[in-house]
């Protein structure tokens, strides 16, 4: 098969790297890749965000199957344009990826199956915000309604905070994604990610994890976009699992089928547990970043036949293969990143360290510069590795990171804590 990849992180390199060790890919592109995929895969310099020019690329290259990694694709929908064209694709239409790009939209689905979730609000006006806030007090939790690359949830812990999150939302700091806010209560318990394939009928869970959001340790500090991830989480037990399938996975699933928009690709949910509860915090439409990382790498080859089944209605004849093993993802990113932060500077090392289904580093902010690899975002590196226990990955991932001479770069020194505390 031809294989077209279109994103260009951690996430996207993970997917390239766990499909290219399936036979049954023969040609694989990355639209527009980076340096790491670029030793593995062809890079086309494409606009993924344009249907159009999409499908049109994958006519005139023969290919057999698109994955759509980034969420941003989904919703201009892309997914809609080359099935329109006969292409084989996975990812949701963008009617179905409204679940994660609105807020709004997926407390409406919750409401309509009976998913529990967050108590919450929807505001258009700055000024009924501030006043549900003030009658509501703080913790409390505020999200621009639209896709914000992760940066758009204020975890609010006093009203002082939640009050200039509004300011923020609804002066244009996250652009059209804050034109309207959803505020919900602050949920207390342990957070746990949840993906399962869904071909708009059929769900099958292929794997947990638990991301650290925090940018410094101890879980101190702004939200990123992720700054390490471990697989298996322990606090989704084989009854926390069932019930979040059972109460809220399979209704969503129901309920969008019923509103005729069937949601076909990786649900990504995220969950907030206490007392064995699994209550939704959100769900996004495509893989985690950097959660993914640790998926590729305890799921190898198989994924392909996976994602295919699954783009092709056939979830109900397929199954996953674990390996009874953990796997840990830490990330490396830009000095002064969640803020200001270079492009440009040289890591070296990295031809060094070991490329093997236990061990790898994928590239997500970097390219190549007159044969170097250099540092082109915030988030840079994903430095991730397998092992018979967390402890064992861990060790030998934050050995890997030790080894790369990056000093414009930095990383989280305790991730994995929660399950290994």
């Amino acid at each position: 098969m031809n294989i077209l990849i279109l994103g260009s992180g951690g996430r996207e390199h993970s997917l390239a790297w766990a499909i290219k060790q399936n036979p049954k890919c023969d040609r694989l592109i990355c639209a527009p890749g980076n340096a790491g995929m670029a030793a593995i895969a062809e890079c086309a310099d494409l606009n993924i965000l344009d249907g159009g020019s999409v499908a049109t690329f994958a006519e005139e290259n023969a290919v057999d199957f698109v994955v759509i990694g980034p969420e941003a694709p989904l919703a201009a929908g892309v997914a809609d344009r080359l099935r329109d064209a006969g292409i084989l694709c996975f990812g949701p239409s963008a009617a179905a990826a409204q679940l994660e790009a609105s807020k709004a939209f997926t407390k409406d689905i919750c409401d309509a199956c009976g998913a529990p979730t967050a108590r919450y609000a929807r505001f258009t006006e700055a000024a009924p915000a501030k006043a549900y806030i003030r009658a509501q007090g703080a913790p409390i939790v505020v999200k621009a309604d639209g896709l914000a690359a992760g940066k758009g949830v204020i975890v609010a812990m006093d009203e002082e905070q939640a009050l200039a999150a509004i300011d923020d939302m609804f002066g244009g700091e996250f652009g059209a994604a804050g034109t309207e806010v959803v505020i919900e209560e602050f949920m207390e318990g342990e957070e746990a990610s949840f993906f399962i394939l869904s071909d708009g009928e059929n769900v099958l869970p292929i794997g947990t994890a638990q991301d650290h959001k925090r940018v410094g340790d101890g879980d101190t500090g702004p939200n990123t976009g992720g700054m390490g991830a471990y697989s298996p989480a322990p606090v989704m037990t084989d009854a926390v699992t069932q019930k979040a399938l059972d109460e809220i996975v399979k209704p969503t699933v129901a309920e969008m089928a019923r509103r005729g928009m069937p949601y076909q690709g990786v649900l990504y949910a995220g969950f907030m547990i206490k007392d064995g509860q699994p209550r939704l915090v959100e769900y996004n439409a495509r893989f985690g970043d950097p959660e993914c990382q640790v998926l590729m790498m305890r799921l190898g080859a198989q994924v392909l036949d996976l994602l295919l089944a699954c783009a092709q209605g056939t979830l109900d004849q397929a199954q996953v293969n674990w390996a009874d093993d953990h796997a840990i993802t830490v990330v490396m990113a830009a000095r002064g990143y969640p803020g200001t932060y270079a492009k440009g500077s040289v890591i070296g090392g990295l031809d060094t360290l070991p490329e093997d289904s236990g061990n790898m580093v994928f590239h997500a902010g970097t390219k190549e510069t007159d044969g170097k690899i250099t540092a082109n975002g915030g988030r840079v590196l994903n430095v991730t590795a397998r092992g018979g226990s967390l402890q064992e990955a861990r060790d030998r991932a934050y050995a890997m990171a030790e080894a790369i001479d990056w000093p414009e770069g930095f990383y989280r020194n305790d991730i994995g804590w929660r399950a290994l505390s």
